[in-house]
């Protein structure tokens, strides 16, 4: 599958995301986490190598098996849902890094688990990515994560083993000689788009497509950001707008698998920012449950777009890593139910307090999920001034 040559690019790469999400230079003796699914342990390897010469304290940890994960939601008491291990809110408090090298063995293995008791484990759990979130607005944080090719992904894309991971080398570049610099040109030319968009002052977006006509509004203190190194591959520009202001209707014609669940064509009614009705052609009595989580988990998060010209992906991959940054003809955008970026808002983040957050229409809550749609399409800003202008059209960005 991945060749030496290969991972060992890979692990560039990655090195280059995790630096480049972070506002600030890494030092030695800084503690980064890998985390890994058994099937990537080649590439966690390599990877664990070059952090150590660096000169890091390097800390990894194998995910639990399929089975493993199974067993827990299908075993567990309340309190061992919910249960956080000794020491770890103290690991998240001195983390200055984490990469996450995904690769499961089955993504369909918790079909039959009630959402609610996934969800439990989700809201305990956020008390920890709140503790990173603080990091990482401060500096001291980030991460990066990245797919490794699986037989079961590969399965469920309808494609081979081979094909699947040459997708995987294609989209990050593996089969050039110096993958780290065309990232670096993606990043550039991304940060000029990023820079048109945040000039613009746009009041509201319109989204139209075959099966969609949704109205998002980006809200007050808003930026535009993404190819930030935070995904690999990663091709999106997205911002969090202020959920209270979407209405309208979306449909996700890329498949999503969730917490071990099909779930496809999608499609969601929103009225006053929230969502009123829902239907799905599989997964439906999931997704109604997944969007009951909290208080947040039926409203807008996220709105993205990637432009065509960037992304090599052309194939449904059955991850959302690589299924959000889908290029094709008609490149894609997506919306994600739950929670917000903080990175989004266009001042300080560390003083985008909880109230200011509710204030801003920043939402909050244990989901953030996405939902693609590949169909060709037109997005139409309304502008401070009053005119309107297309900001995006047939997979590209208007600039």
């Amino acid at each position: 599958m991945l060749t030496k040559r290969y991972l060992e690019r890979y692990a560039d790469v990655l090195w280059w995301g995790l630096t480049t999400a972070r506002t600030t230079s890494f030092k030695k003796k800084d503690i980064i986490l890998i985390r890994y699914n058994q099937p990537a342990i080649q590439l966690a390897e390599v990877l664990y190598a070059k952090l150590i010469g660096r000169g890091y304290h390097v800390i990894q940890r194998m995910s639990p098996t399929a089975a493993m994960e199974r067993h827990f939601y299908q075993l567990s008491s309340t309190g061992q849902l919910v249960f956080l291990p000794p020491g770890e809110k103290e690991l998240m408090s001195q983390l200055n890094g984490s990469i996450y090298l995904s690769a499961p063995e089955s993504i369909t293995h918790l079909s039959d688990i009630d959402p609610a008791r996934i969800g439990k484990t989700a809201v305990a759990q956020k008390a920890l990515r709140d503790i990173l979130n603080r990091r990482e607005a401060r500096g001291n944080f980030s991460w990066t994560l990245c797919i490794y090719p699986t037989s079961e992904l590969a399965s469920q894309a309808g494609i081979s083993l081979d094909d699947y991971a040459r997708q995987v080398v294609k989209a990050c570049f593996l089969n050039r000689r110096d993958p780290v610099s065309e990232w670096r040109t993606i990043y550039n030319n991304a940060r000029d788009i990023k820079k048109w968009l945040n000039g613009l002052k746009i009041k509201s977006l319109r989204i139209e497509a075959d099966n969609i006509d949704l109205e998002v509004t980006p809200g007050e203190k808003r930026q535009w950001i993404g190819i930030s190194g935070r995904n690999i591959p990663s091709f999106e520009i997205f911002m969090s707008p202020d959920w209270r202001g979407t209405r309208g209707h979306y449909y996700a014609d890329q498949p999503s698998f969730r917490s071990g669940n099909l779930v496809r064509a999608v499609r969601l009614v929103f009225d006053n920012g929230k969502v009123t009705r829902v239907t799905a052609e599989a997964g439906q009595k999931f997704v109604r449950k997944l969007l009951r989580m909290d208080n947040g988990a039926d409203k807008l998060g996220e709105f993205s777009l990637t432009d065509k010209r960037f992304s090599r992906i052309n194939q449904f991959m059955a991850n959302t890593l690589f299924d959000e940054n889908y290029g094709g003809k008609f490149g894609n955008c997506h919306i994600a139910l739950g929670s917000s970026y903080a990175n989004t808002y266009a001042g300080d983040s560390r003083r985008l307090t909880s109230a200011l957050k509710k204030k801003l229409g920043f939402n909050e809550s244990a989901l953030h999920w996405d939902l693609v749609n590949t169909e060709k399409k037109r997005v139409t800003a309304k502008l401070s001034s009053g005119k309107a202008k297309t900001i995006y059209e047939n997979g590209r960005f208007s600039l």
